[in-house]
């Protein structure tokens, strides 16, 4: 009964201690972990509370401060947390009050002020990299860093509407310098000149900008090689750009390498004959291998390279086979052994006579544009022929309404004589033969 008494006694006084608490109702640790039985005074070297337990580890210079100086008072929870709340801001809130974003719990030192910028979006790149913070930041103390902005012309607006060369008001420039300036440069130079949209390169790979730019607004120069390269287009012989007919697109043939040097005309193989591709890939190397009149492009030579004795052979079989230029491309118009060009595909087959004829007998102004009707060739055959005279009869130049291409003229039929006087009966049986009738006399007779 008196150990039952004594200890509803005890459970009112520790009730009652709980209740009076001076660290407040949400601490509960218990008091043997930092006092002891003599008294309520704590010895720093037996203090045995784990600050991390709480939500603020004491890390770096805070293991060393004395508790009082954050918890001013003996309810600990009311000890403030942030930064800002212990410690003066020194920067007069010109960079915020969350300390941690530059300082750590080791020492007040910055050392991750790139870092910083990077996040502000104004990377510390270039010219940037040596500067102090107050190169920039200029206020009345060294310790504020207002905010300046992220765009250069915030401190770069004198050098703007001070620069002459070129005139960036006058001639309406935006004032984004990045755009033309190089952000990595150390200097406004042409050399740190952001000129991209025509890249400086090679032979274009100049530092004074007077050389293009050749009036006072930079806007006149064009981009065209020939605004500028129109002398070199115009005097050059090799070939003379001029009677070839080139194009003065210059960047069709050319890099910006110095001299010109070296020239491509890839086009040449879609225009006029693989010679970048194909069997004459390789084989070539100035364009005066196969046009050997530097004066006109427009004649080639095919038989410089191709000897008469290495092709004879291949052609014996070949009828009309010529040793000439213009032959071998109309048979050849690829460059290959292979695809050769065979006269059936085309519109005017070879039959009869016109299987052994060469070809320049037909193209003698070369293999384009050759008519095929017969009188533009036979013209002359016509006008001469007496047996009957066909300009006398004024007969019909379309010759194959009489004739075949079989050689001389024969077997010829005048279908059309029915037309004057019908050949019936025993007359039928000499319709091809005029002479027994006409006896020479067409006319009359």
């Amino acid at each position: 009964m008196h150990r039952l008494s004594f200890a509803i006694i005890l459970t009112l006084v520790l009730n009652g201690l709980h209740a009076q608490n001076p660290h407040g109702e949400d601490f509960v640790v218990d008091c043997a972990s930092c006092h002891n039985p003599e008294g309520w005074s704590i010895a720093t070297d037996t203090l045995h509370f784990n600050h991390d337990t709480t939500a603020f580890p004491l890390l770096g210079q805070h293991q060393f401060v004395n508790c009082n100086s954050c918890h001013v008072s003996l309810i600990f929870s009311e000890a403030p947390t942030q930064c800002v709340d212990c410690h003066l801001d020194m920067h007069s809130m010109s960079v915020g009050n969350d300390c941690a974003r530059c300082h750590n719990n080791e020492n007040w030192l910055v050392d991750n002020i790139p870092e910083l910028h990077e996040m502000e979006g104004f990377p510390l790149v270039g010219q940037h990299q040596g500067l102090f913070c107050v190169d920039c930041h200029q206020s009345e103390t060294q310790l504020r860093f207002d905010r300046i902005g992220n765009d250069c012309v915030n401190c770069h607006l004198a050098d703007f509407e001070m620069t002459e060369s070129p005139d960036h008001e006058k001639e309406g420039f935006g004032t984004d310098c990045s755009a033309c300036h190089d952000l990595f440069g150390n200097d406004w130079s042409s050399e740190n000149f952001n000129h991209s949209f025509f890249p400086l390169t090679l032979g274009h790979d100049i530092d004074d900008c007077r050389v293009c730019h050749l009036t006072e607004s930079y806007s006149d120069a064009s981009p065209e090689c020939v605004s500028c390269h129109l002398d070199d287009f115009e005097s050059t012989t090799n070939p003379d750009h001029i009677s070839a007919d080139i194009s003065q697109d210059c960047i069709q043939c050319h890099t910006t390498d110095p001299g010109w040097k070296p020239a491509e005309f890839r086009s040449h193989d879609v225009l006029h004959f693989p010679i970048y591709s194909g069997a004459h890939e390789g084989v070539w190397t100035e364009c005066i291998d196969c046009h050997l009149n530097p004066d006109d492009f427009s004649t080639f030579s095919c038989i410089v390279c191709h000897e008469l004795n290495e092709t004879t052979d291949e052609h014996e079989e070949v009828g009309g086979f010529v040793f000439e230029d213009n032959a071998c491309l109309a048979c050849h118009p690829t460059g290959s052994e292979e695809d050769n060009f065979n006269h059936d595909n085309t519109n005017f087959p070879l039959t009869g006579a016109h299987i052994a004829l060469d070809c320049a007998a037909c193209h003698m102004n070369g293999f384009q544009g050759t008519p095929t009707d017969c009188f533009a060739c036979h013209d002359q055959n016509f006008q001469q022929t007496l047996n009957p005279d066909h300009e006398a009869l004024n007969l019909p130049n379309d010759c194959i309404q009489c004739h075949t291409t079989d050689p001389e003229w024969m077997p010829a039929s005048f279908d059309i004589h029915d037309d004057f006087y019908p050949l019936l009966g025993a007359h039928d049986i000499i319709r091809n033969d005029c002479a027994a009738c006409h006896q020479g006399d067409y006319v009359n007779t």
